[in-house]
């Protein structure tokens, strides 16, 4: 049984649709794949709707949270969508996302990069507008060779010349609206220090004792000693293991169940979960 747990589409910062998403999931040999647009499950109908029979879709979100100065996301599984709470949350941080994607641009005009919002705009278009789309410009441009270069301290990671803060939300606060709307809650790739500033363990451990459920352990952005190293700190904290590929269609280099979670880790998050329930394909459209 191949799981992958953690998957992007158009509804943020991923290239392929919802639909492209879980046909192509299928067409790589997953089982189980989840929906974890940023901050958003806008992209979930369309998936169902076209989900192939023997596939089975995890609604989930990648919830953008900071603690400590630290910006760090939180994968969010099987909670109820409109639960009002976390419904307000994730607005709140997605609306933000226009006005903070414009003080990028500017900042890169300063930079005398020649960006504009309707190029980020057009690059984003139904989707939540975050740094990937920014990046994808600077990648037009010929100012960075792949999405990847733009997050460094020259031009987009956190600090980074042009780095524009956003609202986030407190990642205690997260824990405790998704265990309201019935969800279980993964820490995703917390040691992904290419990316910028990392959670510490202290933090993580807190979390931990908050009510986290998990870490995503196996990851691109880890190495072999690093996973070795969260494997034992999730041991450490009765802390569940996923797995995930991380995957954004063309825009990243990852593919499609190059990472996987265990079943019976898969099997734990659904027992825990009592928001919403896997849907299994049914043929799609």
């Amino acid at each position: 049984m191949r799981i992958d747990l953690h998957c992007h589409s158009t509804a943020s910062d991923g290239t392929d649709t919802p639909a492209e998403l879980v046909r192509n999931a299928a067409a790589a040999g997953l089982d189980v794949v989840a929906l974890t647009d940023h901050d958003t499950t806008r992209g979930y109908a369309e998936a169902v709707a076209a989900l192939p029979s023997g596939l089975t879709l995890v609604t989930g979100a990648e919830l953008s949270c900071r603690i400590g100065g630290v910006s760090m996301h939180m994968l969010a599984y099987l909670f109820d969508p409109e639960e009002p709470a976390l419904l307000a949350e994730r607005e709140l941080v997605r609306d933000d996302r226009v006005p903070r994607a414009r003080a990028m641009v500017a900042k890169l005009n300063e930079l005398d990069v020649p960006v504009t919002w309707e190029q980020v705009a057009r690059i984003a278009g139904e989707g939540s507008v975050g740094r990937p789309h920014v990046a994808a410009a600077l990648v037009e441009l010929g100012v960075v060779p792949t999405v990847s270069d733009a997050f460094t301290q020259d031009w987009l990671a956190d600090g980074g010349r042009a780095y524009a803060e956003k609202h986030e939300t407190d990642p205690f606060e997260a824990i405790r609206l998704v265990k309201g709307a019935g969800g279980v809650t993964v820490l995703a790739h917390p040691a992904a220090a290419k990316r910028g500033r990392t959670v510490p363990e202290s933090d993580v451990a807190e979390l931990a004792a908050a009510g986290l459920d998990g870490i995503e352990v196996d990851h691109m952005d880890h190495d072999a000693d690093t996973r070795d190293r969260l494997r034992g700190l999730a041991k450490d904290l009765g802390l569940l293991v996923t797995g995930s590929s991380d995957y954004h269609g063309s825009r990243k280099t990852c593919e499609l169940g190059e990472y996987t979670t265990d079943p019976e880790v898969y099997g734990e998050i659904t027992r825990r979960s009592t928001g919403a329930f896997p849907v299994p394909g049914a043929g799609g459209a």
